[in-house]
């Protein structure tokens, strides 16, 4: 029985050609893996934006917690700095545009400024080759000592770590998460 297990579960591993077939190869599986995560979850991250009212931008479940308002913010400061140092362009907003960015700024002002900084991602990130993950990420000027290669996963979890945060505030408000809601 032990040796009809194993050769089930070997068998069952072993690739087979029709199974490297439909595998697609690219030059760059890493840029390209971040590429299609920044398509999808910039719509989920700016549907949430657009789903919490205006009246609950103030809103945090605990004080220890972000307001809703300050974690736009905080998507927005980190998109323009992760995805200009990963690409190696100049940032869509300067230091100072970014700072002045307020988690009391209007709902509109806010759902522009992360819709902003996702197009800025995507345009930027499309420039990205794999044979730059080693490079040294910079941002605004400034060497960080860390690698294109580790600002593409910070971003990555960011964004899931954002959106995670996202769908719970609005949870919380009664208001299901972009991903949560029906099929239409």
């Amino acid at each position: 029985m032990k040796f009809l297990t194993t050769v089930v579960f070997v068998g069952a591993l072993w690739p087979t050609p029709l199974a490297a077939q439909e595998f697609k190869t690219s030059e760059n599986p890493v840029s390209d893996a971040v590429r299609q995560l920044v398509a999808r979850d910039s719509k989920n991250l700016v549907a949430a934006a657009e789903s919490l009212p205006a009246d609950k931008y103030s809103y945090h479940p605990t004080p220890a917690q972000m307001t809703f308002g300050q974690l736009i913010v905080h998507i927005v400061q980190t998109n323009v700095a992760l995805c200009s140092g990963i690409s190696g362009t100049p940032a869509s907003l300067t230091q100072e545009e970014l700072r002045k960015l307020s988690d009391t700024d209007t709902k509109d002002a806010l759902v522009g400024a992360i819709k902003r900084s996702f197009d800025y991602c995507i345009e930027s990130l499309a420039k990205v080759s794999d044979a730059q993950l080693g490079d040294e990420l910079t941002m605004f000027g400034r060497r960080t000592g860390m690698s294109r290669a580790a600002g593409m996963i910070t971003i990555a979890t960011d964004w899931a770590d954002h959106y995670s945060t996202a769908a719970s505030y609005l949870r919380l408000n009664g208001i299901l998460p972009p991903t949560a809601q029906p099929k239409k």
